[in-house]
């Protein structure tokens, strides 16, 4: 299809129609007046999708008139998609442009496809149009072939790819639960645990009501806290299947988030064993008073928990549905438990009760059991640490977070009223009992009080019983001591055991469900690499089973040892842990200032989030120290694992906002300090151009400057700016990548501009941040200065003069190789996307080996057309072989060894450091540092300096007394006395016909030629320039003959560069001297500083 852009698309002009806000298809291939056929209706704002019936687009309006047709398109605020729908900006059929507000352009409106992530199970992911493709003006007679513009209409898609080649996770039918059974329910069964009915009576009757509703609450406290703040995160974004770990993680970062991840895992693994105990335990209590043991005890709780894990273990695994419904019926039974207790407090009493302490309501019964009776060994700590526990379980509904239909409304509606709810039932059932059951009762329906008898004064007393001596012996009844004083005062007891039942085994189940859960996300993450055989999902809910397996056995491991009240305080510490670091996810997302932390939970603080943290970790101890201390021992170990792992991970977390904020606050705070001489570090530009073209430039540089100064590796994109602009863009994050990857603490920056000198003038100028500015710029030296074109060399010693303009310091690094070794690198990426063709074109044959008949053949060819191949080779590793030997000349052996010798160790050896000019001190400091470097650290100083024949015992004195004020190591000094005496004639002769080609020979040619010559070639070097700078050539080459004698076995020469006067030094002389000056010698680096001091031997 061929598109004839005509300029006045694009015009501004008002439409002649009155309907101004309104989102029109202009179908090429048809008349689209019919589309927006006008009406006498005033405007409308209206919202917009896209669809179409059969082959023709329409235009929906919400209009008075259809909002069923608005209904129709519009679910749950998201735009409806139906399987014909398009995309804005599809040239996979006729439509290519939209008409929006009245006008046709390429801009599209806003559509929520355009926000997901790639691989969303939400819906794909759709690509706008690039700001490029908008901004630039569009080519006339476009041909738009089908697939030309996938990028958009597919996301992430490979130009051509059919809907049918989407490998995208399939989730139709997969079962998802709303707020009330998929996290109301599961919070309420996980906090109302054996608590409830076995503990909660002893409780109250120890710290008493008053006591008893200040733990309650404070426990809620702390769980309410946590509550907002998992509100709060789960509200900050879409929330995928990981619980409490995907709310770390992503707040805190994978080092957090692993580290809790794997222990909170761990946890719920443990916390089914304990679960199943509990109701084992119950079981064989039963089986007790019946006399019907199996064996013993102990191995009776094994039998009955291994045998009903197995059956949860089937629950789990038949699926998420049946999991749910077992947990619906749970409840049911313990809601009718908990009814059936507060029935049986109105219930009056027998005698029997009443021997045992119950009598229903009674004033003087709330009265007595209002205040603390604490028994021996027993305070308020020791009873909150015991209670606590029961209030847990309040990420239960969280856990199971990727099976929730809306996890962001689910989990804050579901979780804050569980809490609500069961706290409630705790307060109500803590009253009720304490009012009606006294603390200590005998059990004997004969302790009555007889006419006559002094009466104690106590609430029994009061009511006809005489329960004294338990005072003096100990009592099996009352709250105090019987465990089972729900059951006694319900109206039907079996039911109580049932509750029990329904409590213990609700929570096994839900533990059983959150732990491979969060195992799951964890190991899909793949934060430690051992894991990731358990990411693996199966079916359309992507079920963890080897999760399941795993949470199996380790919960019978536990069952089997039948003692977990060494492993309980653990546990509970291990979710009190997670609980702290939701509290501090919360606040410190808050902190962090990110604008990205924008809740739709509005319902907290980001200093009571941190006061929750606090209060997390301080019940930890209070529970259990050692628990707590072995807790924070196990969490560290594991962050410190997974931050020396470094995952390849990016979620955005508040810790990377902090570190923005902590950088930007620090560099601001920076530019109020002035700078001081003793701060100085070299802060460089290095022109490596690709920072991988030219690795040895960067090594060297990265040598002196990493952990101690600024580095900025730096590139010049030299031609058309649209062209360069765009090249530019597309490689910033790849080599910025490069350098992560290297391990190099370097920045990478880059320029566009007309004209190389402009680019780095650009770059002097306006690199860095605040003091973090550029004061060293490192280059290589130009080594093809003699074959390069002229601008290339002016613009080479014009970006040196620039430098000292803008006083930045100088360094030329010179090796013998050169650096740029980018014809290799070239090589190298053409026999990689050769290999990848080939594996490619191997798995496709592979793919289709097994499909019969032409529906097979059909695919082969599709598949073979995204690879662009047109005729299969025979045999694609003889291609590779051609080509590679083809092009082994080009591969330079000594050119790749020379790019990397600066990453290995250096030879013991010395750095020899030519110290002619006095620059500040720059040219001192830079070996210096080098010799504090592990690889450098076998080299040793050695100082040379001009001198005076005369005074070479004197001078070296003075130099050794200034090295030492300057605290710097030297190996030696030498004093060089013969610089300025002129070098030999074979050395001298060799720079002749160095410049030789370069010289204007006026002096022999008459007046009126030699100034045209002048005018013609002004580059050249004239005969009144070489005789002035005579002296100085001489001394270029004269210094060559001194190094070749004195350093030319160093491992690294360190020496002062010249410096070219402006107007005065020609272009080509100037590289002639450095080219002479450092000609066959090691590794040179030539060093000028801004002659500003750098050293200093002030304290």
């Amino acid at each position: 299809m061929s598109l004839n852009n005509s300029s006045n698309i694009f015009l501004d002009s008002v439409p002649s129609s009155t309907n101004r806000f309104q989102v029109n298809v202009i179908n090429e291939g048809q008349d689209s007046c019919a589309a927006v056929n006008d009406d006498s209706d005033p405007p409308h704002y209206e919202e917009t999708s896209f669809g179409h019936e059969t082959q023709n687009r329409l235009r929906i309006s919400f209009r008075p008139g259809n909002q069923e047709c608005y209904d129709n398109f519009l679910q749950s605020g998201e735009t409806a998609k139906t399987d014909s729908s398009f995309h804005a900006y599809d040239s996979h059929t006729n439509t290519y442009y939209l008409q929006t507000f009245g006008h046709n352009t390429m801009d599209a409106v806003p559509k929520i496809e355009y926000y997901r992530n790639t691989g969303s199970v939400s819906g794909p992911k759709v690509n706008r149009p690039s700001l490029l493709e908008i901004h630039e003006q569009l080519a006339k007679n476009v041909t738009v072939a089908p697939g030309s513009a996938d990028r958009v209409a597919n996301g992430d898609g490979t130009p051509g790819e059919e809907p049918g080649d989407s490998k995208a996770e399939d989730t139709a039918g997969a079962v998802k639960f709303g707020w009330v059974k998929g996290v109301l329910v599961r919070c309420m069964l996980n906090i109302w645990g054996v608590m409830l009915f076995i503990r909660l009576s002893w409780i109250v009757g120890e710290a008493g009501i008053g006591l008893g509703i200040i733990i309650i609450l404070l426990s809620t406290m702390v769980t309410s806290i946590t509550g907002l703040s998992t509100s709060a995160i789960a509200t900050n974004g879409f929330v995928r299947g990981g619980g409490a770990y995907y709310l770390i993680s992503r707040s805190l970062g994978p080092e957090f988030g692993g580290s809790i991840g794997l222990i909170f895992a761990f946890a719920n693994a443990v916390a089914v064993a304990m679960y199943v105990v509990g109701f084992a335990e119950t079981v064989v209590d039963l089986l007790k008073e019946s006399d019907s043991m199996m064996v013993d005890p102990t191995n009776d709780i094994r039998i009955i928990g291994s045998i009903t894990v197995v059956i949860l273990l089937g629950i789990s695994v038949a699926g998420m549905e049946w999991e749910a419904k077992a947990q619906v019926i749970l409840l049911v039974i313990l809601l009718i438990a908990i009814a059936n207790f507060f029935i049986g407090t109105v219930i009056p009493s027998n005698n029997e009760k009443k021997s045992r302490g119950f009598f229903n309501y009674q004033a003087s019964i709330f009265a007595e059991n209002f205040g603390p009776s604490f028994t021996k060994g027993e305070g308020f700590f020791s009873v909150f640490a015991i209670f606590f526990p029961a209030a847990t379980g309040i990420l239960a509904g969280a856990n199971i977070s990727g099976d929730l239909e809306d996890p962001q409304d689910a989990i804050p509606r579901g979780t804050m009223l569980a809490i609500f709810i069961t706290t409630v039932a705790y307060l109500g059932v803590a009253i009720c009992v304490a009012a009606c059951v006294v603390r200590d009762a005998t059990g004997s329906v004969n302790d009555t009080i007889i006419s006559g008898m002094n009466c104690n004064g106590s609430a029994a007393c009061g009511l006809g019983y005489d329960f004294s001596r338990c005072r003096h012996e100990p009592c099996q009844y009352g709250l105090m001591n019987n465990f089972q004083v729900m059951s006694m005062v319900s109206g039907f007891g079996p039911l109580i055991t049932a509750g029990i039942f329904s409590a213990t085994l609700s929570s096994a189940l839900a533990s059983l469900v959150s732990a491979p859960k969060v195992f799951q996300a964890l190991c899909k993450d793949n934060i430690f690499k051992g894991l990731q055989f358990f990411a693996k999902g199966y079916g359309k809910n992507n079920e963890p089973l080897r999760g399941y397996l795993l949470t199996f056995v380790i919960a019978m491991a536990f069952i089997l040892i039948a003692e977990l009240n060494v492993i309980a305080p653990i546990i509970s510490n291990f979710f009190l842990a997670s609980y702290a670091l939701i509290n501090f996810s919360c606040f410190h997302a808050s902190y962090a200032k990110s604008p990205g932390w924008r809740p739709a939970y509005g319902i907290y603080n980001m200093w009571v989030s941190l006061f929750g943290a606090v209060l997390c970790c301080a019940v930890m101890f209070v529970i259990n120290w050692w628990a707590a201390v072995i807790t924070y021992v196990i969490e560290l170990f594991l962050y410190i694992y997974v931050t020396y792992r470094k995952p390849d991970v990016n979620w955005g977390s508040s810790t990377q906002a902090l570190s923005y904020v902590s950088a930007l606050d620090n560099a601001l705070e920076l530019t109020t300090v002035e700078d001081h001489v003793k701060n100085f570090r070299p802060q460089c530009i290095v022109l490596t151009g690709g920072p991988m073209t030219r690795p040895a430039l960067l090594d060297i540089t990265h040598a002196f400057t990493k952990n101690s100064g600024l580095c900025i590796c730096c590139e010049v994109f030299v031609g058309p700016r649209k062209l360069c602009v765009k090249e530019m863009n597309s490689g910033m994050a790849k080599k910025q990548a490069w350098l992560i990857k290297n391990k190099i603490k370097a920045f990478y920056a880059a320029v566009a501009a007309d004209y190389f000198r402009d680019g780095v003038r650009s770059l002097l100028q306006a690199s860095g941040l605040g003091r973090m500015k550029p004061n060293t710029l490192v280059i290589g030296y130009k080594k093809n200065w003699r074959k390069a074109p002229l601008t290339e060399i002016e613009n080479y010693v014009g970006i040196i003069h620039d430098a000292f303009d803008f006083e930045i310091g100088v360094i030329i690094v010179r090796i013998s190789q050169g650096f740029d070794i980018s014809q290799v690198l070239r090589v190298q990426d053409e026999l990689e996307k050769l290999e990848q063709e080939r594996l490619a074109l191997e798995a496709t044959i592979k793919d289709n080996e097994c499909e019969e008949g032409s529906g097979g053949i059909r695919g082969l060819f599709k598949k073979a057309g995204k690879l662009n191949i047109t005729k299969l080779p025979p045999k694609k590793e003889s291609s590779i072989n051609t080509i590679q030997s083809r092009h082994v000349g080009e591969f330079n052996q000594k050119l790749v060894e020379a790019s990397t010798q600066f990453k290995k160790k250096q030879r013991k050896g010395t750095i020899d450091v030519w110290w002619l000019f006095d620059d500040g001190g720059l040219t001192l400091l830079i070996p210096y540092i080098l010799t504090l470097r592990k690889k450098w650290k076998d080299c040793k100083l050695r100082i040379y300096v001009g001198g005076k024949v005369n005074r070479i015992e004197e001078e070296k004195l003075t130099m050794a007394s200034l090295l030492s004020k300057f605290r710097i190591k030297f190996a030696d000094i030498h004093i060089i006395g013969d610089i300025n005496i002129k070098p030999n004639k074979e050395s001298w002769k060799v720079f002749e016909e160095m410049i030789e080609p370069y010289r204007l020979h006026e002096s022999c040619k008459d007046l009126t030629t030699a100034e045209k010559l002048k005018r013609e070639t002004p580059w050249k070097i004239t005969d009144t320039e070489l005789e002035a700078v005579k002296e100085k050539s001489y001394r270029q080459v004269r210094l060559n003959e001194l190094l070749q004698e004195h350093s030319r076995a160093a491992n690294l020469i360190v020496l002062s560069l010249p410096v070219a006067r402006k107007g005065s030094i020609s272009d080509l002389l100037y590289m002639a001297w450095l080219e002479i000056l450092t000609k066959n010698l090691p590794p040179v680096l030539l060093v000028r500083g801004n002659h500003k001091n750098v050293l200093t031997f002030y304290s």
